[in-house]
C-alpha cells in the first residue's frame, strides 16, 4: 500500500522586505500580457532555494509562478533568468517535463529586476534525496524517472528544438571550470585549501573526449516536482544553470549526494544510508538505468566528474554565503553556506585522490 502523500518542503511567506517591489505595476503588466490573469491577485514568495527569488501569484481563477533577479550587485553572468525563460519555451515538444513558460519581461523599470511568468504546476517538491515519508517501491519508482529523464533530456536534439546558440558546443568543461573559479575567487571570503588544490587538480586532468547535449546544471531531486500521489516526476525546474554542455556533468552533480553524509535537516546526502532498505538504487545501479535509457555503453572519466560536481557547489555555496553577508541571498538559512562551501571542497579534493 503506498504510504501517506507527504507534504511538499517548499512553503510560502510574506515577501521578505529585501525583495519586495510595487504590486500595482506587476498586476497591471500582466494584464496588458496575460491573457488569462484577473484581478485581485496575491502574491507571496517561496521559501526555499538561494538564487533567484520565486513568488506565487494567485488569481482568482489560476495560479501563476513569477522568477525575477535578486537585488543588489550581481556577479558576472549569474542569475540569468533570461536563459532560463528561453529554455522552458524550447522543451515542451520533448520528454523533458517542464512548466509552461508564459511572459518575459526585460524592462527593469516594471519592478526594479528583468522577471518571468510561468504557470504553476500543482504537485509535491521532496529535496530530501532520501524521499522521506514514500515506500521502497515508491522511492525506486522516483529514482528511476529521475535517471530517465536526464537521459532523455541529453538526448534532446538542441539543434533542432532552437538551442543551437545557447551555449557553445565544444570545451565546456574548461569553460565551466575557468567561470566557477573566477566566481568563487569574486566571492571568496577566506583562504581554502581545498579549494585551491582542487581548482588545480581539475585544471590538469581535463577529459580528452568532448560531447555536447542540453545540460541543466544543477539536477537533483530538489528542482523537480512530483505528481501529488503518484511516484513519478511531472516537472524539472530551475533551468538558469542550463547550457549546452558536457551531459556527465548532469550525470555527476546528480550523484553526488552517494557520498555525503545526512543532515539533521534532511537536506544532506545517503552516505552510510541503507539505501537498500529505502528502495533507493545504488550509484552502479543508477548509471545502469542511465546507460540503459540513454544508449550509452559506459561512463568514462568518472572520478573527474564527481570532483567537478563538488567543486561547481563549492563554488555555488560560496557565492550563497558571500550574498548572505551582504544581505541579499534569497533564503534565511543563506548564511550557514559558508560551512557548505568548506565541506563540498574537502569532497572534491578527497575525490581527486582517489582519481590519481
Amino acid at each position: 500500500m503506498p504510504g501517506p502523500a507527504p507534504q511538499s518542503d517548499v512553503s510560502l511567506i510574506d515577501v521578505l522586505p529585501q525583495h519586495r517591489f510595487d504590486e500595482a505595476a506587476l498586476w497591471q503588466y500582466l494584464q496588458q500580457h496575460l491573457d488569462d490573469f484577473s484581478q485581485p491577485a496575491q502574491l507571496r514568495q517561496f521559501q526555499g532555494g538561494q538564487s533567484n527569488p520565486t513568488y506565487l501569484i494567485q488569481t482568482p481563477t489560476k495560479k501563476f509562478v513569477l522568477r525575477k533577479k535578486p537585488p543588489g550587485k550581481l556577479l558576472p553572468s549569474a542569475h540569468l533568468i533570461e536563459r532560463e525563460y528561453r529554455i522552458l519555451r524550447a522543451l515542451p515538444d520533448t520528454e523533458v517535463p517542464v512548466p509552461r513558460a508564459r511572459v518575459l519581461c526585460e524592462d527593469s523599470s516594471i519592478i526594479g529586476t528583468p522577471f518571468y511568468v510561468m504557470d504553476h504546476v500543482e504537485g509535491r517538491v521532496i529535496t530530501g534525496v532520501h524521499l522521506p515519508n514514500l515506500t521502497p517501491p515508491e522511492r525506486r519508482a522516483i529514482y528511476t524517472d529521475y535517471a530517465r529523464i536526464a537521459a532523455k533530456l541529453h538526448s534532446v536534439d538542441y539543434k533542432a528544438c532552437g538551442l543551437a546558440d545557447f551555449g557553445k558546443p565544444e570545451g565546456y568543461v574548461a569553460r565551466q571550470l575557468d567561470r566557477w573559479s573566477k566566481q568563487y575567487l569574486a566571492s571568496k571570503t577566506e583562504e581554502n585549501a581545498d579549494m585551491n588544490e582542487l581548482m588545480a587538480w581539475l585544471a590538469a586532468h581535463l577529459p580528452a573526449n568532448d560531447e555536447t547535449a542540453i545540460v541543466h546544471g544543477d539536477y537533483r531531486i530538489g528542482n523537480t516536482i512530483l505528481h501529488p500521489t503518484e511516484p513519478r516526476i511531472i516537472a524539472v525546474l530551475d533551468w538558469e544553470l542550463a547550457t549546452l554542455g558536457h551531459p556527465l556533468s548532469d550525470l555527476a552533480y546528480a550523484c553526488m549526494f552517494y557520498r555525503i553524509p545526512p543532515s539533521d535537516t534532511g537536506s544532506g546526502g545517503l552516505a552510510g544510508v541503507d539505501i537498500a532498505a529505502l528502495g533507493i538504487p545504488d550509484e552502479q545501479e543508477f548509471l545502469g538505468w542511465y546507460c540503459k535509457f540513454s544508449g550509452r555503453e559506459r561512463i568514462a572519466d568518472w572520478p573527474f566528474f564527481l570532483s567537478f560536481a563538488y567543486f561547481r557547489m563549492a563554488a555555488i555555496t560560496q557565492g550563497v554565503y558571500a550574498r548572505a553577508l551582504q544581505g541579499n541571498a534569497a533564503d534565511q538559512r543563506a548564511i550557514k553556506y559558508g560551512e557548505h562551501a568548506k565541506g563540498f571542497a574537502a569532497a572534491g579534493r578527497a575525490m581527486t585522490r582517489q582519481g590519481d
